[in-house]
């Protein structure tokens, strides 16, 4: 994410059909283990922080045990949010730089975190959700994949709406070059609007690769105690690795 404005047709234009491509209903076996994990800071959890919150899905779910406030890059993207968490604060800012000038007693960044793709930017949220974190709190990242659990693989999905519309999509995550530290993600979109109109569109996104070393040592270096798990949920997928960094008391 070298660039601070990448070229995502998924987060800009094609924003307002997120609800169709990735139902918020899909979210809520990870959901339930994200809340899992952030409860397991020192102290108790109220006030929770999510990074690249995107369209809101995640929240949705854990919007019912915590308090949240979401940041996300993407306009278009919390405008989707705000329609499905009213009851969320939302801000508008990039999870390497941003500075609420405020703490919580946990911070989520689910797998927008996959975005930085080179070392240096990972530090950075890292190091944004330590200045966030209150001691004794707890930081929980989802990554979709790290070195130790990517495979090339394709995957599909999407939803119908009650007016007619619908959307498909076609995932195909590859790697063009092993030797640096990103994959590359080629997504089809197949939608079709209320009125029958269709449209097919593709979207290529880079997505971060580092191995579970490299998530530890950045999370120690920025001042958590870390650890990695393997995510429960009764999802048919690879469990991903989840790094959670507990900020000491």
């Amino acid at each position: 994410m070298s660039d601070p404005t990448p070229a995502h047709r998924l987060y800009d234009d094609l924003a307002p059909w997120w609800p169709l491509i990735s139902p918020a209903d899909d979210y809520a076996e990870e959901a339930r283990f994200a809340a899992s994990v952030l409860r397991s800071a020192s102290r108790p959890v109220h006030d929770v922080l999510e990074l690249g919150s995107g369209g809101g899905s995640n929240a949705g779910h854990l919007s019912a045990s915590f308090t949240m406030t979401l940041v996300d890059l993407s306009e278009p993207m919390l405008a989707v949010s705000r329609a499905l968490n009213p009851d969320c604060t939302h801000v508008a800012g990039d999870m390497r730089t941003i500075r609420l000038g405020r703490d919580f007693d946990a911070v989520f960044v689910h797998d927008a975190v996959g975005y930085m793709i080179t070392e240096d930017d990972l530090a950075r949220v890292v190091a944004t959700t330590y200045a966030h974190c209150r001691p004794g709190g707890a930081a929980v990242f989802v990554p979709d994949v790290t070195t130790e659990t990517f495979r090339e693989r394709s995957e599909h999905g999407g939803g119908d709406g009650p007016d007619g519309a619908a959307a498909r999509y076609l995932e195909w995550g590859w790697d063009p070059d092993p030797d640096d530290t990103w994959i590359r993600s080629d997504y089809v979109f197949v939608l079709r609007d209320a009125q029958g109109s269709v449209q097919v569109v593709h979207d290529t996104h880079r997505i971060g690769l580092f191995g579970r070393d490299v998530w530890l040592r950045l999370l120690h270096e920025a001042g958590f105690d870390a650890l990695v798990l393997s995510e429960q949920t009764d999802d048919d997928r690879v469990p991903r690795d989840v790094f959670v960094g507990h900020r000491p008391a």
